[in-house]
């Protein structure tokens, strides 16, 4: 069962708005960044629940949220839009949020996100 970004446990993921910029730029339909953020609260939820020891398994977890985040590029042609440079930006951004707030805070930007066909 997916959690709700307010069952998290962590205060900074459980109250920070995820892909803040998207959501305030009407390019991007709202449905779809919903999904975007559905994925970001998912992969807080997995680092909540798996605790990773180190960065190689952060970063395990990361990639296969930003294979999710691929699967959405289709859906964003789709709603003409697409997953560009603000998005990409603001993804990122989030990305490595998610792995500061959980003690990472070495982790690489470039490497959270290295799968991305964005």
């Amino acid at each position: 069962m997916k959690k709700h970004q307010e069952e998290l446990t962590n205060e900074k993921t459980k109250n920070y708005s995820f892909l803040e910029e998207m959501y305030q730029d009407s390019y991007f339909p709202k449905n779809c960044v919903d999904m975007g953020k559905d994925i970001l609260v998912d992969l807080c939820a997995q680092i909540e629940e798996s605790t990773p020891a180190n960065l190689e398994e952060l970063y395990q977890l990361t990639h296969t949220a930003t294979e999710k985040f691929n699967d959405l590029v289709e859906v964003f042609d789709d709603h003409d839009s697409e997953i560009e440079t603000v998005a990409r930006d603001c993804i990122g951004t989030d990305f490595s949020f998610i792995a500061a707030s959980y003690g990472f805070t070495e982790a690489d930007g470039e490497e959270l996100i290295s799968g991305r066909d964005w």
